[in-house]
């Protein structure tokens, strides 16, 4: 509102704006479009406006359109907040009067505001406040500075048991685990970790009326949209360059959040989709369902669109290479562009079957993509295919200085009777000992599902994701000591995997029940517990993690004006870590102070 205000002075003695105090919109955006000098020299003559709609750029001082169509367009109140989007979802074309996007946009209600989005059992009944980006720049800028952190401690295992004890710092190789607001914790972390996440993983509430997802009112699935694109926005910032991110959802809302994660990461850096089984087809939770929804989904975002996708490493075996081909008599010449290729019919070579080794051959169809993709299947395509029926079916073709094996030819041989493909044989490739395939975006954990309960030694019904699926992409995305984020930590199972996987994490999550889940779980790791992928990697014990909390203020200091005018404001600013009216310890001080990097 204090911009919104501003901007009323700013053009007061302008016919922007009315008698009665209100903004002319149509004058305003004509004065916009046509750069209008009155219009630019009342804005670039006060500070406050030129700083939110005026950029420099090479010493010189650019107007920006684009961020003044959408301050003017901001009319609509919802709960005392702006928002330029109408009451409606769903995809439009940008105005016309925007000459600089020509692309098609997921939209919603609240889509240009921030909402804090309180879950704990301490934000019940709290009234939440939607900040627009533009109007409340002021009060976004607060919310997100970094929060102070409190209650630090470390866990550490050892030949008795664990240790707890404060630390001296929090250091880039610790393990570290945060209570608190979860947007509030990912703008903490982002002095420090910017740029450092190899790989993000978030179960986040799906929204299907009954997950904990509170907002209830008219507006959820708007309220749920924004909820996810503030997070996201931030998540992106930490990634690295060659960072992953995983969002598991439902059908409830996928189709909109692959929309709006193409929009935030680009469709170009689109991975895939892993469609995931979670129980059996004929198992049914409740029968008043309308169907039985046996699968979820993981959307894959890099960061990088030049990211390649793993190929899956699988070791070459012998047991398809049982063909010999012993030829007789004197061939016929023919020429294939540079090639001179021997041709043998039925009557003058024979193909003997044997055991698989190492140096037989195995026989390969030319057909699908290998008819343009595979270097083999267009020498046939473009040379053999055409002459095929001067032959007797099966005739083979010797063709020179081709293949990768141990043989300077390939055989290729016509289709056999009443087949319409050739074949080729190959020997076994002397490039590599290894096949590089691509993953299958489908996977079956049904059965990981089912023995879910008892993973971690703790007890999280209806959302405990098992341990081996949060491997799965562990392993497939990261390299021992990358680092693994989970901002909806929920009991601790990523957080767990990558401690046993000995990968560094970072795990948070503002729901109560942190200590007595994720915390506890994660100490029953450290001791040595061999539920989940334990047994599997030989998993011992060992290591240690941190927790720590955002501090939470219950008063504001009275000459804190911003703060009393936002009751919503309930975590402790960096920033203000040495007013005595909060109280934070010397110690707790100096910690902090190392961890931001602030003097």
């Amino acid at each position: 509102m204090q911009l919104y205000e501003q901007m009323k002075i700013v053009l007061k003695d302008t016919n922007f704006v009315s008698q009665d105090g209100e903004f002319l919109r149509g004058k305003i955006f004509e004065a916009i479009e046509h750069l209008d000098s009155v219009f630019i020299e009342a804005i670039v003559n006060n500070s406050i406006a030129r700083t939110n709609f005026v950029n420099e750029i090479a010493g010189c001082l650019v107007l920006n359109q684009n961020r003044l169509f959408d301050f003017f367009n901001s009319t609509e109140y919802f709960n005392s907040s702006y928002t330029s989007y109408t009451n409606k979802i769903g995809l439009i074309k940008k105005d016309s009067f925007i000459k600089t996007f020509d692309d098609t946009v997921l939209v919603w209600p609240y889509k240009d505001c921030v909402l804090e989005g309180g879950m704990s059992n301490e934000d019940a009944g709290k009234k939440e406040v939607f900040y627009n980006e533009i109007i409340s720049k002021d009060e976004i800028d607060r919310l997100f500075e970094p929060k102070v952190l409190t209650n630090i401690k470390k866990f550490t295992s050892n030949e008795i048991g664990i240790t707890e004890n404060k630390p001296d710092e929090i250091t880039e190789g610790d393990n570290l685990i945060i209570k608190g607001n979860n947007l509030l914790a990912l703008h903490s972390l982002k002095k420090r970790y910017v740029n450092k996440i190899k790989l993000i993983y978030i179960d986040p509430p799906y929204n299907t009326g009954s997950d904990g997802f509170k907002y209830y009112d008219r507006f959820n699935h708007s309220t749920w949209l924004t909820f996810m694109k503030n997070r996201l926005e931030i998540a992106k910032d930490l990634l690295r360059e060659d960072g992953v991110i995983a969002v598991h959802c439902s059908f409830h809302e996928y189709a909109y959040l692959k929309v709006l994660m193409d929009e935030i990461f680009t469709t170009q850096c689109g991975l895939c989709t892993f469609n995931i089984q979670v129980r059996h087809p004929d198992r049914v939770l409740t029968g008043d369902k309308e169907f039985n929804d046996i699968v979820e989904y993981i959307l894959l975002y890099s960061k990088d669109n030049g990211y390649k996708f793993p190929k899956k490493i699988e070791t070459k075996e012998d047991d398809d290479y049982i063909y010999n081909i012993v030829t007789k008599g004197t061939p016929e010449i023919i020429s294939c562009g540079e090639k001179q290729v021997e041709i043998y019919t039925p009557d003058k070579y024979e193909e003997i079957k044997g055991a698989p080794n190492a140096i037989s051959l195995k026989t390969i169809s030319v057909r699908g993509s290998l008819r343009e993709k595979n270097s083999s299947g267009r020498f046939y395509v473009k040379y053999l295919e055409p002459i095929k029926d001067k032959y007797p079916s099966k005739t083979l073709f010797k063709v020179p200085n081709m293949g990768d094996d141990i043989y300077d030819f390939r055989y290729f041989h016509s289709p056999a009777e009443g087949n319409k493909n050739g074949s080729y044989y190959q020997g076994k490739p002397t490039s590599s000992d290894v096949t590089l395939k691509p993953y299958p975006n489908f996977y079956n954990f049904e059965r990981e599902y089912n023995n879910v309960a008892n993973e971690g030694d703790v007890d999280f019904r209806n959302g405990k994701k098992p341990e081996a699926l949060i491997a799965f992409l562990i392993e497939l995305f990261t390299k021992n000591s990358d680092t693994v984020l989970d901002y909806h930590l929920g009991s601790g199972t990523t957080a767990a995997v990558a401690h046993k996987l000995g990968r560094q994490y970072i795990g948070i999550e503002q729901m109560d029940y942190i200590e007595t889940l994720a915390v506890q779980r994660l100490k029953n790791v450290i001791e040595g517990e061999q539920s989940g992928i334990s047994k599997s990697v030989n998993w011992q014990g060992g290591g240690s993690f941190i927790y720590a909390e955002l501090k939470q203020i219950d008063t504001f200091n009275d000459c804190d004006e911003v703060a009393k005018l936002n009751q919503n404001m309930k975590y402790l600013p960096i920033g203000e870590i040495d007013d005595e009216t909060y109280d934070v310890s010397e110690e707790e001080m100096v910690l902090n102070k190392k961890f931001y990097g602030v003097d």
